[in-house]
């Protein structure tokens, strides 16, 4: 399946799942919705919920693209937060047009209510990019069992530095963060005071590279790829994107990274 294919797999899922979950809502009838009757109710419902799903895919997304580093729950919450402000806007009209008139006393309650709603349907999305995380896991197994193997080729350099319980685990990834370093691992991560130079030269014996002045990646941790101009993304196994910057591009392309 190429990447366009998986695109519109993943949208026609995802949007399933949506509609699903609208279905579900107007059956249920909240916070008296049953009242507008069928199949407003389920035209109510169903819409507000693809309505969030765009605004928080756009919030999450945005996050992502800004703090790459930050956990992959905190682009959810960001995404459940942004979309809360359009669809208690929508909602808010809604009820005004229903009721004729608008009563702007209710707007505080309409807010927390709908970021409720907002936050379960995020928490459900969260758990099924988990889910898929987990497939991608899997497919890269036998890439993840060779990078687990070389992790002993690190120099104490680096492992001395880490956590007992990390030392004998293969190392996904690392970025610096300020003077600090974060090196992820199969078996969690660790924030070491350390330059990015002195780290990848520390596991020079390893087969990764560095993509980016602030990155390092164990080439079994690829999950995929993504190029454009003179630039790329990496897709990890654990569902992070990595930055390719132009300056790393091309050895990274002519060893077959891309």
């Amino acid at each position: 399946m190429n990447d366009r294919q998986e695109t519109l797999v993943s949208i026609a899922r995802n949007g399933a799942v949506m509609v699903a979950v609208g279905t579900f809502l107007a059956i249920l009838g909240p916070y008296g919705s049953s009242a507008y009757g069928w199949p407003q109710v389920w035209i109510y419902w169903t819409g507000l919920i693809l309505l969030g799903a765009v605004f928080g895919h756009l919030g999450g997304r945005s996050l992502r693209a800004l703090r790459p580093d930050w956990p992959r729950w905190s682009w959810y919450v960001a995404g459940a937060l942004v979309l809360t402000i359009p669809v208690t806007a929508a909602v808010f009209a809604i009820n005004t047009a229903y009721g004729g008139r608008a009563n702007w006393s209710e707007l505080p309650l309409t807010t927390a209510l709908v970021f409720v709603v907002a936050a379960a349907v995020s928490a459900l999305g969260y758990a099924l990019d988990l889910l898929e995380t987990s497939r991608a896991v899997a497919r890269a197994q036998t890439g993840a069992d060779a990078g687990a193997a070389a992790a002993a080729g690190a120099s104490p350099a680096l492992l001395d530095k880490l956590p007992v319980r990390l030392r004998r685990a293969a190392i996904v990834s690392m970025s610096a963060e300020d003077h600090y370093l974060r090196v992820r691992t199969d078996a969690g991560e660790a924030l070491i005071l350390m330059r990015l130079s002195d780290a990848a030269a520390a596991c020079a014996a390893l087969d990764g590279a560095r993509t980016h002045r602030s990155w390092w990646v164990a080439r079994a941790a690829v999950a995929d790829a993504r190029k454009g101009d003179g630039r790329g993304v990496l897709i990890l196994t654990d569902g992070s994107e990595v930055p390719v910057s132009r300056s790393y591009y091309p050895a990274l392309k002519e060893a077959g990274w891309f």
